[in-house]
């Protein structure tokens, strides 16, 4: 235990928060031109040290993708007859949404008590600067990891990945692991420390209404011109009913499956409206097993300066959240269909996907092995979630490199992530240093029946 209560002392003594306080310093926004460049000085400055400390021989590699930006890798090889781990994270952030609260500034590192303020503290770098800090601990009171460490961090997570998927099948043999162990996304709770296995996916669906140009006086032509509100708010209906659930099959997974049902067990989602969503669920099923159809953005008239005119057009964004399993091969079309079928062909349909849904199956033999792992050090059960409710690059690694994905979060959901006054909570840091060193530092004696 000596090595984990000098994890715990790492974080107690002031050295973790003045690490984290230089990463958050970078402004790496990554859609931003200035981001560009800091995102550059944070590869370069920060992360190619890390890892050369780790004595992993560093590279740059450019994005196949133009709309991305590098990625780097650092390779530390220790014996061909020892567990090759894969670990990934991203160096940029988001945007500003909004002003902080007094006192806060995005680039600084504030500590408010148990809360350390800074963009990128919870997303992502508190997160794989835990993960580096591990293996460094790791490193230092052993002399030797007792594994091969790869560790990827990539530029443009938070603009969609682009490239990743097209560099990672370029560089297979770069990257060939046995298994993927990485950090983002938040934890159940803030008390609950908790392994996820892959990520739903995301499609966004526009629903565009688009009847005539301007308004018409809705008492001259109410009742003999169509109202595109109208129409759209009844589209809408058909699709997910005004409780949250689905009403297209074809926009669901087939099933829950029995292995995700029986992790999701003992899963308590606190903060589920009642009536919202199917009842036959729990709300951990529907949040971590099952799809959703969220309405994200209504516009039709001026809520705020009504006229009395029947507007001449109406438009809707959607997003469906789905987990692995569902056929979302044509989506445009399935919606197209649906709408046609209800009367509403005049509603033009177009989408965009971003991250894919994958997962590892919950009875994989990495799973078993990290649960034995992490429940050796807590004294608290481990959640087990099958998908994060986010999206992540999951299908990367485990698609495109067939790897085992182990995600170990560092937050939690109230850190404030995108939004203004994000947030690193200490507690959970802690407790995420001790968990990552454990983890870690079990690799070396993983049954070779694990090897990928």
């Amino acid at each position: 235990m000596e090595l984990l209560d000098q994890a715990r002392a790492h974080v107690d003594s002031g050295a973790f928060f003045a690490e984290l306080a230089r990463l958050v310093a970078y402004p790496t926004v990554s859609d931003a031109p200035e981001g560009r460049a800091a995102i550059q000085a944070y590869l370069d400055e920060v992360l190619t040290p890390a890892l050369t400390g780790l004595d992993c021989e560093v590279t740059q590699h450019a994005n196949p993708d133009p709309a991305g930006g590098p990625f780097l890798v650092g390779v530390r090889t220790e014996g061909t007859d020892l567990p090759t781990l894969l670990c990934y994270g991203h160096a940029d952030v988001v945007g500003e949404a909004g002003p902080w609260r007094e006192g806060l500034d995005p680039w600084t590192l504030t500590a408010d008590g148990d809360h350390w303020y800074g963009r990128g503290t919870a997303d992502n770098k508190g997160q794989h600067l835990i993960n580096l800090t591990a293996l460094r601990l790791l490193l230092e009171a052993r002399g030797t990891l007792g594994f091969n460490l790869k560790f990827l961090f990539e530029t443009g997570e938070e603009i969609g990945s682009p490239g990743l998927t097209e560099f990672a099948e370029q560089e297979q043999d770069l990257l060939k692991a046995d298994v993927l162990i990485a950090s983002d996304g938040p934890r159940l709770d803030a008390a609950t420390p908790t392994l996820f296995l892959g990520a739903r996916g995301g499609i966004r669906i526009d629903l565009d209404v688009d009847l005539r140009p301007g308004g018409s006086h809705s008492g001259n032509w109410g009742g003999i011109l169509r109202n595109p509100a109208t129409t759209l708010t009844a589209a809408i209906a058909s699709l997910v009913d005004g409780h949250g659930r689905i009403q297209v099959p074809a926009l669901l997974p087939p099933e829950l499956p029995e292995s995700v049902r029986e992790a999701l067990a003992d899963v308590v989602v606190d903060a589920a409206d009642e009536g919202w969503g199917d009842p036959r669920m729990s709300p951990a099923e529907r949040l971590y097993g099952w799809n959703t159809l969220e309405v994200l953005a209504l516009d039709a008239g001026n809520a705020d300066r009504p006229v009395n005119a029947i507007p001449g057009r109406a438009r809707a964004v959607l997003q469906l959240r789905y987990v692995a399993g569902t056929d979302v091969g044509d989506v445009t079309a399935t919606v197209r269909e649906h709408l046609a079928a209800q009367g509403f062909p005049m509603i033009e349909v177009t989408t965009e996907a971003s991250f894919r849904a994958s997962r590892t199956p919950v009875d994989d033999p990495w799973v078993a092995w990290a649960r034995q792992a992490l429940d050796a050090v807590v004294e608290k059960p481990v959640a087990l979630l099958p998908s994060f409710g986010g999206g992540l690059p999951n299908h990367v690694f485990t698609d495109v490199l067939g790897l085992a994905t182990l995600w170990l979060p560092h937050s939690y959901p109230g850190c404030r992530q995108h939004a203004p006054d994000e947030h690193l909570l200490v507690p959970v840091a802690r407790e995420g240093l001790v968990l990552a060193t454990a983890l870690f530092g079990a690799i070396g004696s993983a049954p070779p029946t694990l090897r990928r």
